[in-house]
């Protein structure tokens, strides 16, 4: 698991999760202006996606109709040439990473929405996230987990902008994958920071912060 302690010049790994709606991607930015305030360089990016190949595997992954093994290979796939040659990279360098999903939404996504074997994502999971020095896996070190009634996110994509082929899939879908997160945080509670996304931008905004401040990598008057 992530080391959660990196004091200010090393790299930083940042993930941002939840449901379609959750809202975690307005306050990527926001957290990125945070750190460059500090005078850090931050990488911004996705998944999947990230690269030019992870982001032709995504329009694959959320556009054609495919079985559950071909759609947890593909998310890996664009995973492990992510880690290669933007997140490691970046790492290595000392940025802080802000990364929209990472290997939690897959374990939600195919793993509790689509039922797809825990076990095998497992293996796919130390396959592409083992590390060369160590026996860890590369993992987030803070998790920030949007979490939602799937019921209030459906309400606001339906809002939003034509669905894509995960939005589109029903509410409970979306229940299971919720249940997915939670699985995960219970597995690693010291890497995620579960956030009420069902309160005005400003104060899951604060929560966010707060998240990182707590752990010693922003400082406390970002809060005031």
């Amino acid at each position: 698991m992530g080391d959660h302690q990196h004091p200010a010049g090393h790299g930083l790994f940042i993930s941002f999760e939840g449901i379609d709606g959750a809202g975690k991607s307005t306050h990527i930015n926001g957290l990125a202006d945070a750190f460059r305030a500090l005078g850090r360089t931050v990488t911004l990016t996705r998944e999947p996606g990230g690269t030019p190949l992870a982001e032709k595997l995504r329009a694959l992954v959320l556009n054609d109709a495919m079985d559950p093994l071909c759609e947890a290979l593909l998310m890996f796939a664009a995973r492990r040439d992510h880690l290669r040659q933007v997140i490691e990279p970046a790492l290595a360098r000392g940025d802080v990473v802000l990364c929209d999903r990472f290997t939690d939404a897959t374990f939600a996504y195919q793993g509790y929405g689509r039922g797809f074997d825990l076990d095998v994502l497992g293996q796919l999971e130390r396959w592409v996230q083992g590390r060369d020095d160590s026996d860890r896996l590369r993992q987030p070190d803070l998790t920030i987990w949007f979490d939602l009634d799937p019921s209030v996110a459906a309400a606001r994509l339906a809002s939003a902008r034509s669905p894509d082929r995960f939005e589109s899939l029903p509410v409970e879908f979306f229940a299971r994958v919720a249940e997915g997160y939670r699985q995960r945080q219970r597995g690693d509670v010291g890497r995620f920071a579960r956030l009420n996304a069902d309160q005005p931008v400003s104060q899951v905004w604060r929560s966010v912060l707060s998240a990182v401040v707590s752990r010693g990598w922003l400082p406390a008057q970002s809060l005031s």
